[in-house]
């Protein structure tokens, strides 16, 4: 299959070309159905000329080239005037290949811009009528996602861009909602309609996942986002959740200087203690390091549990059960990664066998540690009697 991408640099379409390069060359698996033979891209600085060769050569065509934010309002025309050159180009070569048109939910509002997506949609509507075309028509909503350009037409890529490099927002009103819908989702659906499984209903298609969103909460999330490096607490963003979505979003747009971000490391003679992550309801990762011979724990929890796993070095981690003297032992090391538990009830210890090279453990805690109420009461493992 050859593939005409019209728009290929903006933000849908760098995306979507970049998706298709990938099922393309084998390495995205997920559409084994989709063979791509050649992707044809055509952009402001493609010449028209082989814009003609590629509608004689393509099968599909994604038709996202358009005007949003033009320095003169007849500029808009574009959004039309492209369609019928398009079409025409098609026709010229006999070639009826079905086609999808990038519009905008705009195009019900009495602006030039909505003027300018529906006078396309028209164009296309009665050209898929008149030459027996198959057409997939979007009015999208406002998208968001990596490589949208801030300060254009996308709040969210403003909006990330501004917290990601400690720049102002305004926010006008707090309260008015927005539909917003996912790049990768648009480009979900751009495959299933290259797929012939597009969503449809009546004459339009649409992506099947959208968020509605005040620009409150926008702020909100952005705001526990941007407190991640200092207070290590990893937001909730469940699957296919806006805030997952938003969350890969903004960290596209951090500068070199915050992508890299430092931790607070609790050192002893014994070695240190670093608090990697937290999360809010499944615990926290730290990485604990101790010295040749060092022992670290000798300690219990009454409903605390963790997982030590040795990355670096050799180990003996002993564990025995409050009130009793029988201790079960785990030799552990980076010649075999193994999980270990410590069991709530259980006093444990982590001893490092060597005598020249420090022991790095991984640790999990299934709950953040709090100052006020640790679990945490000190006791050997060896009971002495």
């Amino acid at each position: 299959m050859k593939i005409l991408v019209t728009g290929s640099s903006g933000f849908v379409g760098k995306n979507l070309v970049e998706t298709l390069k990938n099922i393309r060359d084998k390495k995205d698996k997920t559409r084994l159905n989709l063979s791509i033979e050649e992707i044809y891209e055509f952009d402001k600085d493609t010449s028209y000329n082989l814009l003609d060769e590629y509608c004689s050569k393509c099968d599909f065509v994604f038709n996202l080239a358009g005007v949003n934010r033009p320095r003169d309002q007849k500029d808009f025309d574009f959004n039309f005037n492209f369609v019928e050159i398009l079409l025409n180009m098609l026709k010229k070569h006999n070639n009826k290949c079905s086609i999808m048109l990038s519009s905008s939910i705009q195009a019900k509002l009495d602006n030039d811009y909505g003027k300018s997506k529906l006078e396309g949609e028209k164009i296309l509507f009665d050209y898929a009528k008149n030459n027996n075309v198959n057409v997939f028509v979007y009015r999208f909503p406002n998208l968001f996602g990596k490589w949208c350009k801030p300060n254009y037409n996308s709040v969210i890529a403003t909006w990330c861009y501004n917290y990601a490099n400690n720049l102002a927002i305004k926010v006008n009103n707090p309260d008015t909602e927005l539909e917003l819908c996912y790049i990768d989702d648009v480009i979900e659906e751009m495959l299933d309609a290259l797929d012939g499984n597009a969503h449809k209903k009546n004459e339009y298609c649409y992506v099947p996942i959208t968020y509605k969103i005040t620009l409150k909460r926008i702020v909100e999330i952005l705001n526990s986002f941007k407190e991640q490096p200092s207070t290590l607490i990893i937001p909730e963003i469940p699957n296919n959740s806006f805030e997952k979505k938003l969350y890969s979003t903004y960290l596209s747009y951090l500068p070199k200087d915050k992508v890299k971000f430092p931790l607070k490391c609790n050192v002893d003679d014994r070695g240190s203690f670093t608090e990697l992550l937290k999360t809010i309801n499944n615990g926290q990762f730290s990485v604990n390091i101790s010295k040749p011979g060092i022992t670290k724990g000798q300690h219990w929890h009454h409903s605390k549990w963790e997982i030590f796993i040795v990355v670096k070095g050799s180990a003996l981690i002993q564990e025995r059960k409050i009130g009793t003297d029988e201790i079960i032992e785990f030799y552990v090391s980076d010649k075999k990664i193994e999980a270990v538990q410590m069991l709530p009830g259980y006093t444990h210890n982590i001893i490092n066998l060597s005598n020249t090279e420090d022991l790095i453990t991984l640790m999990w805690a299934n709950e953040l540690f709090d100052y006020n109420k640790p679990d945490t009461y000190s006791e050997e493992v060896k009971n002495e009697h």
